[in-house]
């Protein structure tokens, strides 16, 4: 993988199946996926932040349904937050340190569902070189042929919620500036691989 958060929503939250019938090998679409995160500024608001670039890929089988061997990389000096100055900030090693971790990476270790199209998605996260174990709770939208073309299709929505202090991005936690607790949100669509 080349780049990398979050897709960590694709292990679609079923659990791995060790006898797969015929799972498919998934790639994350480019044009649509969204990895974005939700932290607090000062207590007046959240600022709004998404990744622009993603890559990642996973087998899936439908039919279990089950998946596996998922992956996903995020460029970390693509974070785009709408305001260059900040931008820079948060490559900087107050935060991101992309230039020294230039990846953040999601490597799925299992799946636990809670109904037929939910579970949560257990795998590690790796970001400033430290891996941490995180779970997202993922739904499963659909899967099916694209309406524009013949690209079969499976999208997810996840959802986690980290510390960034546990990656070592302490810097104006102690004093509110910026708040610790880091939502992320995952919307993401990936085609099937034939």
């Amino acid at each position: 993988m080349k780049y990398a958060i979050l897709a960590a929503g694709l292990a679609l939250a079923f659990p791995v199946s060790v006898a797969q019938a015929e799972p498919a090998r998934y790639e994350l679409d480019p044009e649509h996926v969204a990895i974005a995160f939700l932290v607090d500024h000062i207590g007046y608001a959240k600022t709004l932040g998404k990744f622009l670039e993603v890559e990642g890929s996973f087998l899936f089988d439908e039919t279990v349904p089950s998946v596996s061997e998922l992956e996903v990389a995020i460029a970390a000096d693509s974070v785009f937050t709408a305001h260059e100055r900040r931008d820079d900030h948060v490559r900087s090693n107050d935060f991101l340190a992309a230039e020294d971790h230039p990846e953040i990476t999601f490597v799925m270790t299992g799946a636990e569902p809670s109904g037929p199209r939910t579970g949560q998605v257990l795998g590690d996260l790796t970001i400033r070189g430290v891996t941490r174990p995180v779970s997202l709770d993922v739904t499963w939208n659909k899967s099916g042929t694209y309406p524009f073309n013949n690209n079969y299709v499976t999208g997810i929505s996840a959802r986690t919620t980290i510390k960034r202090s546990d990656f070592g991005m302490t810097y104006a936690v102690e004093n509110g500036l910026v708040g610790d607790e880091v939502e992320i949100v995952i919307e993401a669509e990936a085609i099937r691989q034939d």
